[in-house]
C-alpha cells in the first residue's frame, strides 16, 4: 500500500513539475520581446527557418537553465533552493501586479517592445551587411537612422574600423556566426541569436532555473520547450496578429497570479520539508 501511495505521489510531482514549467512559458512569452522578434523575421523571412532557429535557440535556453537549476541542490540544501524559487517567484509576480496595474487598457506597452524588437532586428541587419554604425558599448546604429534625425552616439564609428571591433571575443563571435550561416543559413543563424540573447537573464529563465532546482530537470526541459514550441509557433504563424488582439495587462495579471501561486506552493513545501526533518522517526 505505502509503494502505491508513494508511485502515486512521484507522479504528481511529475504533472505538477510538467504542468507548472508549461504554464510558466504560456504566460512569459506570448507577447514578450522575443515573441515579437519571432513575428517580424517570420514576416520577412520563410516561418519554418525563423521556427527553426527560433525554436531551437530556446531549446538550447531551456536547457541550460534547467541544468543550472538542478545543479543548485548539490551546492546547496534543497530546502534553501525551495526557499529562493518560493522568494523569486513571489518577487516576479508582485512586480508583474505592478506592471499589469499600470498599464492602460490599450496595447501601449507591447507596442514599445515591437519597437524594441524592430530596433534589434535592423541594428542586427546593419551589423552584418555593413550598413551601420557601432558605438562603443557595442550597439550598432543603422546608417537610415541617423541620417533620418534618429539615436546619436558620440562614441559612434564605422563598421568594420579596426579600433571599434578588436578584441578577440568578438572576431571569434563573428566568425562563428559566419561559419554557422554558411551551413545553416544566415535566416536561421540571425533568428537563433536575436532570441537567444533576448532570452538570457528574462524573468522565464530565472523561473526556469528555480523550477529546475525544485523537481525533476528533465520534466522542467520537457514542459518549457513544448510551452516554447506553442508560443514560437504562434507568434511565426500570426504573430503580430495576435499582438494587436491580446490584452497584454490581462496576460501580466495573470501570470502575476500564477508566479503568486508558485511562490506560496514553494514557500509551504520549504517549511513542510523542513518539518520533516525536524519530526523524529520513530522504529
Amino acid at each position: 500500500m505505502a509503494a502505491v501511495y508513494d508511485d502515486f505521489q512521484q507522479a504528481e510531482g511529475s504533472l505538477k513539475a510538467l504542468f507548472n514549467s508549461f504554464l510558466m512559458i504560456i504566460f512569459s512569452e506570448i507577447g514578450d520581446k522575443t515573441f515579437l522578434i519571432a513575428a517580424i523575421l517570420a514576416m520577412r523571412h520563410p516561418r519554418i527557418v525563423v521556427f527553426a532557429g527560433a525554436f531551437g535557440s530556446l531549446v538550447v535556453m531551456s536547457i541550460l537553465s534547467a541544468e543550472m537549476g538542478h545543479l543548485l541542490p548539490t551546492l546547496i540544501p534543497k530546502q534553501w533552493t525551495q526557499m529562493a524559487a518560493a522568494a523569486l517567484f513571489l518577487v516576479f509576480g508582485t512586480k508583474m501586479v505592478l506592471e499589469g496595474r499600470a498599464m492602460k487598457g490599450g496595447n501601449e506597452k507591447i507596442q514599445e517592445e515591437m519597437r524594441e524588437a524592430q530596433e534589434e532586428i535592423e541594428g542586427d541587419d546593419a551589423g552584418h551587411d555593413g550598413t551601420g554604425v557601432a558605438t562603443g558599448n557595442g550597439d550598432v546604429i543603422p546608417l537610415e537612422e541617423i541620417e533620418e534625425g534618429g539615436r546619436r552616439h558620440t562614441d559612434a564609428a564605422p563598421l568594420g574600423n579596426p579600433g571599434v571591433a578588436s578584441s578577440r571575443v568578438h572576431r571569434w563571435a563573428e566568425g562563428t556566426r559566419n561559419f554557422c550561416s554558411f551551413f545553416l543559413g544566415p535566416v536561421f543563424v540571425q533568428a537563433f541569436v536575436l532570441t537567444f540573447l533576448g532570452e538570457w537573464g528574462d524573468r522565464s529563465q530565472i523561473a526556469t532555473i528555480a523550477l529546475g532546482a525544485a523537481h525533476n530537470v528533465y520534466l522542467v526541459t520537457l514542459g518549457t520547450v513544448i510551452g516554447h514550441s506553442m508560443c514560437t509557433a504562434l507568434a511565426v504563424i500570426g504573430g503580430r496578429y495576435v499582438s494587436t488582439k491580446i490584452s497584454v495587462k490581462h496576460v501580466t495579471l495573470g501570470g502575476a497570479i500564477l508566479f503568486l501561486a508558485f511562490g506560496i506552493i514553494y514557500l509551504y513545501e520549504a517549511f513542510a520539508t523542513d518539518m520533516d526533518h525536524t519530526i523524529p522517526e520513530h522504529v
